[in-house]
Order: structure tokens, then C-alpha cells, then sequence
């Protein structure tokens, strides 16, 4: 698609951009305050190397760049738990249609969703940051936000992670830096997949990569 009548030259400089389900239109169309916020958001985002060296992975202060700007914003992390109320109709007679609410029995499956939590969660906008987790993450992460558009909390998920060519700058902080962000740890190879795969099932999705162009101190 043409991202650039949507996205701002600035940001797809720094970011690269992949929707899944039209979730960049419902962003624009239906939900451009939230959609302000996280232009903002992705605006003022810079990393350094220190940040890239320090140790930590999502505990490291570049997930903290991301609750200074959003949580002031009215951005919340939200958990969810549900249990479901299945209801079993029996019909009334051998030779007839109707389902009569006399014969209906109800079965509770508890902690038929148990705790998927969201980093952020405005309206009926998700947004989680992936930084330098294992890479099974993305299937919690989908999973949750799956969850949360099936109960209709959400109508829409941001995913942000690492682009393939921060990889050439792990390589020349060195070996142990290297090891640190490997194959098997979230970046954008991880998440497509997934998303092509409808690891999301229903839920639209902006998956948002972090290019090196995001370092400030990258001369």
C-alpha cells in the first residue's frame, strides 16, 4: 500500500511500516487522536548506542522512552480475565424447530481468558513494544490483542519491534551485542511471519519497525 499519504516522510525515514487488516486506515479514519499520539510518540523516539549495549532487554530504559511520552498522554496498560458462558440449546421435540429457553443449559468455562495484558491501551486502540524479548512473545502478544478484538475492547493493535538493519549495527558494537539480539529474539523476521500466518486471527495490525536511522549518535 501507499504509506506515504498517510505516514509522515519524517517517520517512514525512521520506521518501516507493515499493515495487516486495514489497520492503517482504521488508525487514520476512525482513530486520529490515538493515531496523533503515537505519530508523536514515534517522532521523539531516538536510541543511542549505550541504550543498544545496555543489558535488560524489555526492562532496559528504551521501553521507558515509550511510557514518559504515552502514559502522560492517557495511555494504560490493561489486563483482561473472562470466563465464558456457553449456552446449550436442546430442542423441544423430535419432529419440531423451536429451542425452548426451559430446555437451555448453561456451562461457565472459567478463566476462559486468563490475564493477556497490553502495554498500552487507549480507546479501542493496543499498542505493545517489543524490544528484545524471545521471539515467542509475539504469539502472547497476538494472542492477547486477538482476545481483546474478539470482546471488543479493541477495534485495532500497534506492534512496534526492531527492523532487520539495526542488525548491522549490533554487529559493529561487537560480538556480545551481536549474541545479544540473535535470531531467535524479536525483531520484524519474527513478527511477519506470524502476522502472514493470522496469528492475530480478526484483529487488524500496524506492525512498526525500528530502523538504525532511529540512533542519534549513529556518525
Amino acid at each position: 500500500m501507499d504509506y506515504e499519504q498517510f505516514i509522515p516522510q519524517e517517520l517512514l525515514a525512521k520506521f518501516e511500516f507493515y499493515s495487516y487488516g486495514h489497520a492503517l486506515e482504521i488508525l487514520v479514519h476512525s482513530y486520529p487522536d490515538e493515531w496523533r499520539d503515537l505519530q508523536e510518540c514515534l517522532t521523539s523516539f531516538s536510541l543511542t548506542r549505550s541504550d543498544i549495549i545496555q543489558a535488560g532487554g524489555n526492562k532496559s530504559d528504551i521501553p521507558k522512552k515509550f511510557d514518559d511520552i504515552l502514559f502522560p498522554k492517557g495511555w494504560k496498560e490493561v489486563k483482561i480475565t473472562a470466563d465464558l458462558l456457553i449456552k446449550k440449546g436442546v430442542r423441544s421435540s423430535r419432529s419440531g424447530t423451536s429451542f425452548t429457553p426451559e430446555r437451555t443449559e448453561e456451562i461457565t468455562v472459567e478463566g476462559y481468558i486468563d490475564g493477556h495484558n497490553v502495554d498500552f491501551v487507549k480507546g479501542k486502540v493496543a499498542f505493545d513494544l517489543e524490544w528484545n524479548s524471545k521471539d515467542q512473545t509475539f504469539d502472547r502478544d497476538l494472542l492477547a490483542m486477538r482476545n481483546y478484538f474478539d470482546a471488543r475492547i479493541i477495534d485495532v493493535g500497534i506492534i512496534v519491534t526492531r527492523a532487520e538493519d539495526l542488525n548491522d549495527v549490533f554487529s559493529e558494537l561487537g560480538k556480545d551485542v551481536k549474541k545479544k539480539y540473535g535470531a531467535s529474539t524479536t525483531w520484524m523476521g519474527k513478527l511477519l511471519p506470524r502476522l502472514q500466518a493470522r496469528r492475530n486471527g480478526g484483529c487488524p495490525i500496524l506492525a512498526v519497525g525500528i530502523k538504525k536511522s532511529c540512533i542519534a549518535d549513529n556518525d
